[in-house]
């Protein structure tokens, strides 16, 4: 074989079985010809790679401090948002798969860094705007100094659904919990607003696992499930009681809505407390086309007092949708379900309200321990009997958009 065509010992014809020694340029297994990594192959390589919290490219955010080439090893330099990022071994695993694709590439390192302020409040800007823009002239937190609330904003894509009940204990939360990861499973984008801030239980039945994130004052929360939530939990103990009046709960829910980070996402949940309070009130306030969904028991007692609910929604103009009836049985291990609260209640609740009964929840030890625990049992278990009721609401909630109109004063002749 002459000469030419041999390369430390081996023909060329065999290179693509070895590994070139570090520093060396991979070689093309067809022609023998060094195969250079490029700057640009990197950053496009990266393109695709995004922040799992805020869902945008890394590159768009600034993130890609850096790429140092030597031959088939490859250092990218990137920047978090903030230190003790939560999420940085994620971000770790896609970059070095993503450059790792790249033809030539054998070698992928990472030096990890922090973004400095004034990096943070770019990428503030970027996703989340400037504060000022849409209401008065100073850079503040919330509607009345600076930013407006997104989700009531004409041409605004999201379905706002306000969770409701009469009184505590019917397993409204667990509902919107279980409910939106079944939303999720469908392939859609879900946020859960904990608005119940008295009661705040969203977090613990999520498994939440890390608090929110705060760039620049953006709060960006978690996601566990498919979910994204906010909650009173975060900011205060769970042992902590909360005794606020009415304008620090209005200002607070109203922080919830501005200066969280939602990305617009399909649906947004609200999990409001029992009643009909400053809150709810304040939430069909700021969420005009919401529509609202009433969670009761079968029992005539939860039913007179969630007829409330809906009631007061009505007076707002908020659309009650439907209802939702919560421990509707218990199925016991020879198959008969026992009727633990009675029966009847969510139906008549519907019939009285003129809209439909959209799904009624079975009682499942699973469910309870699942909502205790922080391992909902749409996580966990889909075959569930709990599980296939969430999934059919799911369904139907997907099928029935809003069909009130925004403005019935605009006619046509």
């Amino acid at each position: 074989m002459p000469v030419g065509e041999i390369l430390f010992g081996i023909p060329l014809a065999d290179q693509a079985l070895v590994s070139p020694p570090f520093g060396w340029p991979s070689r093309s297994p067809l022609l023998g010809v060094p195969m250079t990594v490029s700057e640009i192959d990197v950053i496009e390589a990266l393109r695709p790679v995004h922040d799992p919290e805020l869902h945008r490219s890394i590159v768009d955010l600034g993130m890609v401090r850096s790429t140092t080439i030597d031959g088939g090893h490859v250092e990218v330099g990137i920047d978090l948002t903030i230190a003790g990022c939560p999420l940085r071994n994620q971000i770790q695993t896609e970059v070095t798969a993503a450059v790792e694709a790249v033809d030539g590439v054998n070698l992928v390192t990472i030096d990890f860094g922090v973004m400095n302020d004034e990096q943070r409040a770019q990428v503030r800007q970027l996703v989340h705007g400037d504060p000022a823009s849409t209401a008065g002239s100073q850079a503040a937190h919330g509607h009345a100094e600076g930013r407006a609330i997104p989700f009531a904003q004409a041409g605004n894509r999201t379905r706002t659904l306000l969770i409701a009940s009469g009184k505590g204990g019917v397993g409204k939360s667990s509902v919107t919990a279980n409910l939106g990861i079944a939303l999720a499973q469908q392939g859609h984008s879900v946020a859960v607003v904990d608005a119940d801030v008295w009661g705040f239980s969203i977090p613990r039945m999520l498994g939440v696992e890390h608090p929110p994130t705060v760039i620049d004052d953006m709060i960006v929360p978690p996601e566990t499930h498919g979910v994204r939530c906010i909650s009173m939990g975060f900011f205060a103990k769970e042992d902590q009681p909360v005794i606020w009046r009415g304008p620090m709960l209005h200002k607070a829910l109203e922080q919830f809505l501005t200066d969280v980070y939602w990305d617009e996402p399909d649906f947004l949940l609200v999990d409001l407390p029992p009643g009909t309070g400053d809150i709810s009130l304040s939430l069909a306030q700021f969420l005009p086309r919401s529509e609202a969904l009433v969670v009761t028991t079968p029992n005539p007692a939860a039913q007179k007092v969630a007829q409330r609910s809906a009631f007061m929604f009505r007076q707002v103009n908020i659309e009650v949708k439907g209802v939702i009836e919560n421990m509707s049985w218990f199925t016991g291990d020879d198959g008969t379900r026992y009727l633990l609260f009675g029966a009847g209640g969510g139906q008549e609740l519907a019939d009285r309200l003129e809209v439909p009964l959209i799904g009624q929840v079975p009682m499942t030890i699973a469910m309870r321990e699942g909502s205790d625990h922080g391992a909902p049992i749409m996580a966990q278990d889909l075959n569930n009997e709990s599980s296939q009721a969430f999934l059919e609401m799911a369904k139907w909630v997907e099928a029935h958009g809003p069909s009130k109109r925004t403005h019935p004063e605009l006619k046509i002749n």
